[in-house]
């Protein structure tokens, strides 16, 4: 955390596990972040396994932390579940949850003068998910991530963070089709350091976004690790260059908790540290 603090990102944010299973480590994370750093942490919320009281429950927990910014997550089920099926009195899409993180808000402002002000002072950010590729795991089409981008904004959204992708036009084409739907949020292109292969092909697994073979043997070709890292940076570099010259606001960098690659790609496209980064993580 204090090697990713030097890099000043806008923000970093704190995973929370498919079905919220990892939500007491996210709360002390978030916490710990809070009090020991400058850092401004996003919690992650997910709420598909989860009735809407629970959900309120867990929201309000952060909020009592110091919390302001969430990124609102439909969530997925667990890895080894069988026969699974959302939480009956749940909510079921990741736009009720932006929707209710708003009306939470509103709610404790209107009983709270002293929360009046601290929301204007520091306004409840909402970020949410999209899908260059569409959404892997409920078999969505881009077209229909974009009609979901599109509610997520209607129910107040702030800016959108994307799925990981390894070509510019990926994101650039998301981005485009989403205006042209009448979304105007920002949309933060998601960013993994292109240098493990394995943790690669373990992230096609997941997200099913297939990482492309002559990327593959890039790195595969390498005679040494640093190698390696060296080829993986200057690819990943390209993809960053190549997004922000068609127009994104940032990068949003996967870490997988580890920040010798995140910091080597900020360094390598002129983006850690400066006054003009822009960058999160």
């Amino acid at each position: 955390m204090q090697a990713l603090e030097s890099a000043r990102p806008d923000f970093v944010s704190v995973t929370y596990g498919a079905s919220g299973r990892t939500r007491q480590t996210t709360r002390q994370l978030v916490r710990r972040l809070l009090r020991e750093t400058t850092l401004n942490p996003i919690a992650h919320l997910t709420c598909v396994d989860s009735s809407r009281d629970e959900t309120t429950a867990i929201v309000e927990e952060f909020l009592d932390e110091g919390v302001r910014s969430f990124l609102a997550l439909r969530g997925d089920p667990p890895a080894d579940a069988v026969d699974w099926h959302p939480h009956p009195q749940g909510l079921h899409t990741a736009a009720e949850l932006v929707d209710l993180l708003r009306e939470i808000e509103g709610r404790r402002c209107a009983v709270s003068p002293a929360q009046a002000v601290r929301a204007t002072v520091r306004p409840l950010s909402v970020a949410v998910a999209a899908f260059p590729r569409g959404n892997h795991a409920t078999g969505g089409t881009r077209a229909q991530d974009v009609a979901s981008l599109l509610a997520k904004q209607q129910a107040g959204a702030d800016f959108a963070i994307t799925q990981v992708f390894f070509e510019a036009d990926a994101y650039l084409g998301l981005v485009a089709e989403a205006r042209e739907a009448g979304v105007t949020i920002p949309i933060i292109p998601g960013i993994i350091p292109t240098t493990d292969p394995d943790r690669l092909l373990r992230v096609q697994g997941l997200t099913g976004v297939p990482v492309p073979r002559d990327l593959l043997d890039l790195l595969g070709s390498a005679d040494s690790e640093a190698d390696r890292h060296r080829r993986g940076i200057r690819a990943c570099v390209d993809l960053v260059n190549g997004v922000l010259d068609g127009g994104a606001p940032g990068v949003h960098v996967y870490t997988f908790n580890q920040h010798h690659a995140a910091l080597d790609l900020l360094e390598g496209a002129h983006l850690g540290g400066s006054g003009e980064a822009r960058q999160t993580l």
